[in-house]
């Protein structure tokens, strides 16, 4: 804890969406939190609108593929701020596109951010947690890091690979006094259908993907998860799921794992197909669309809340 009382957050993706709401629901429960994001701008934004709140917020910009930054980075924190006694890891980065079009660096991209980004974190804070026997860790994977979703393949990659580091850390640490808690969400409207990246043919993979992001019997609202996030983390609970909906697609892929993986393969047919490996985000991507057409009114409520988290 700090010289007044107040203990001390680490959230990496903080800059905008579900890392921005996890920062903020930290803050309201007497947390300092430290931001951690690559856009300084961003997190600059970030700050000031968890200021309004009275959330006591400091910016630490921080690519988290980057070993020896996050290193710096904790240092830093530890010294300014006092023990990190909580770190949550949220940042991701969302690649939407058929198998044809994928390439290597889009894998490289995932992996580097949500697989290597928490290992890198998570094993940085580690030691100071397990020296004053103390401390929560929470590492955000996803259902598509228990059950590879079509046209998410980089994605789903790095975040199986997230899922099991989290859960080995939490083998690793038992009875150290320190809990390793693994998130896997279902969908969520934060706003990230606007950020996520989009290729093979852009504008009609958005118009599929956007609207599951936003509807609210798909979706859960990013408070929401981020309350449930933050509860699960504290609580040291070793699984979160977010969602009964994630409950249910990893009993089904458990006991029907050849079905699944026929039925995933069914749907991933329907889904749009293109050979275009260049990436543009949701906001490029929506252009190709009519304005104020279905897709847009499918996604007002993921719009409203992308205004909420500096997505836009």
């Amino acid at each position: 804890m700090t010289e007044s009382g107040a203990p001390i957050a680490l959230v990496a993706g903080a800059s905008r969406g579900l890392g921005l709401l996890v920062a903020r629901e930290l803050g309201r429960r007497g947390y300092r939190v430290a931001l951690c994001a690559r856009n300084a701008e961003a997190l600059q934004q970030a700050v000031r609108s968890l200021a309004e709140e009275g959330v006591d917020a400091t910016a630490y910009p921080c690519d988290v593929s980057e070993v020896e930054a996050v290193r710096a980075m904790v240092r830093q924190i530890e010294t300014e701020l006092g023990p990190i006694e909580t770190s949550i890891q949220v940042a991701g980065n969302i690649q939407v596109g058929p198998p044809e079009a994928v390439t290597h660096e889009h894998f490289v991209e995932a992996i580097d951010v949500m697989l290597w980004g928490p290992i890198n974190v998570a094993m940085t804070v580690l030691p100071g947690m397990r020296e004053r026997r103390s401390g929560h860790i929470g590492t955000v994977s996803s259902v598509g890091g228990m059950i590879s979703v079509p046209h998410l393949l980089p994605y789903s990659t790095a975040k199986f690979g997230a899922y099991g580091f989290s859960q080995g850390l939490r083998a690793a640490t038992s009875g150290t006094g320190v809990t390793v808690t693994t998130i896997t969400p279902w969908l969520m409207r934060t706003g990230s259908h606007l950020r996520a990246q989009f290729f093979g043919d852009a504008a009609k993979e958005y118009a599929w993907f956007a609207p599951g992001a936003s509807l609210p019997l798909v979706s859960v609202d990013g408070e929401v998860a981020a309350r449930r996030i933050v509860d699960g983390t504290l609580a040291g609970k070793a699984l979160v799921p977010i969602s009964p909906l994630t409950r249910v697609a990893a009993a089904v892929q458990g006991l029907l794992p050849g079905t699944t993986a026929t039925l995933l393969g069914l749907a991933g047919r329907l889904l749009p197909h293109g050979t275009n490996s260049e990436t543009v985000d949701g906001e490029q991507a929506r252009t190709g669309l009519r304005r104020g057409g279905l897709v847009d009114r499918l996604t007002t409520l993921g719009d409203r809340m992308a205004r909420r988290t500096n997505e836009v």
